[in-house]
């Protein structure tokens, strides 16, 4: 295990740990590309896959949004299909398409037939991390993963789905090839996350992304136990663990029961359909929030972008107020392709003057 950076100025470790930051920190899911013409004039050589291989690439892509914007932590830039092609499975990632896995997980012979994460095939993703982290100085480097669930909706479902009807039939109706694939996707979420944490990050994030498709108690009953495992197995690490998903205002406290309770600090990330004191109540107290502004705020004009931010600035105080550890401003979920980064840049400098 690397010797962990001592970052006490952090704001966005602060607010993740329960202490007053200097100052409410920002960052943004998805920072790192799709609205930057310079990580579109280096993507232009290079498919996703490739770019996620070269920790050049990875560092400088990372950086961008860090140098641009002033933003109070980076995230790692990778995909979460990256463990999957660790675990020797063939996919793509197709340009506005996303994941397509060649042959889709669905039986329980599929189940049996599928590897552990081979380290020496995500050995690029540990150097990607250590050469951030001498980068940065007192920026903090997040770490991330796709949960389990959302790992197996895209192995059953063989590339993005809206209603993930195979991964549910599954999951209800073979519950026991169900239970042996999160098992092994655990497994491998563990794995992918320790390689990051061994090689310097300093918080990490799972994305649960397609979970809000579940109702609460297929949560609890099908994933929750899975997605605990992962935040249990990593706590020793001492870091602080956000669990994200989107439209999952149902499962808040349950997500946040996975994550907390380990001995490290937790953080619940919300989404823009939840206010953030509402979420604080259903998280319950103890833990830090991350959130929420809707992605979508940011295609409307600067004047309902500064609004916008400010209700979200005094709803993060609220939150705090009745109970939350913290609160980290970030979006609701990804920034969009189409946002001007320049107004992403003047939303940071907004928050901090907050």
């Amino acid at each position: 295990m690397s010797t962990r950076r001592q970052l006490p100025e952090s704001p966005y470790l602060a607010a993740a740990t329960g202490r007053k930051p200097s100052r409410v920190p920002v960052w943004f899911m998805r920072q790192a590309g799709r609205s930057l013409p310079e990580y579109r004039e280096l993507r232009a050589k290079n498919t996703m896959m490739q770019a996620c291989f070269d920790p050049a690439l990875v560092c400088e892509i990372t950086l961008q949004p860090v140098r641009r914007h002033g933003v109070d932590a980076a995230i790692l830039f990778s995909d979460i299909v990256v463990p999957l092609r660790g675990a020797g499975i063939a996919l793509d990632i197709v340009p506005d398409v996303g994941p397509v896995i060649e042959h889709p997980i669905r039986t329980a012979a599929d189940v049996d037939a599928m590897k552990s994460l081979d380290l020496q095939r995500v050995s690029a993703v540990a150097d990607s991390v250590e050469l951030l982290v001498a980068e940065l100085g007192e920026v903090p480097l997040i770490g991330f993963a796709g949960a389990p669930f959302t790992l197996a909706s895209y192995l059953v479902e063989g590339g993005p789905s809206k209603l993930h009807e195979r991964t549910k039939a599954m999951m209800l109706g073979d519950p026991s090839s169900w239970h042996a694939l999160m098992g092994l996707l655990t497994d491998l979420t563990i794995a992918f996350l320790k390689v990051q944490l061994d090689a310097g990050v300093d918080a990490i994030q799972v994305f649960d992304s397609w979970a809000g498709t579940l109702s609460l108690a297929d949560y609890r009953t099908h994933v929750l136990p899975h997605s605990t495992r992962v935040f249990a197995a990593l706590a020793d690490y001492g870091v602080p663990m956000t669990h994200f998903g989107v439209g999952t205002a149902e499962l808040l406290g349950a997500m946040g029961q996975a994550a907390a309770g380990h001995g490290a600090p937790a953080v619940v990330g919300v989404d823009w359909r939840t206010s953030l004191a509402d979420a604080a109540a259903r998280v319950g107290p103890g833990l830090a929030l991350q959130g929420n502004l809707d992605p979508v705020v940011l295609l409307a004009g600067w004047p309902v972008i500064e609004q916008a931010a400010r209700a979200v600035v005094d709803d993060g105080r609220l939150a705090v107020d009745v109970g939350a550890a913290g609160h980290i401003f970030n979006l609701g979920h990804g920034v969009l392709p189409s946002t001007d980064p320049e107004l992403l840049t003047d939303l940071v400098s907004l928050v901090h003057s907050l």
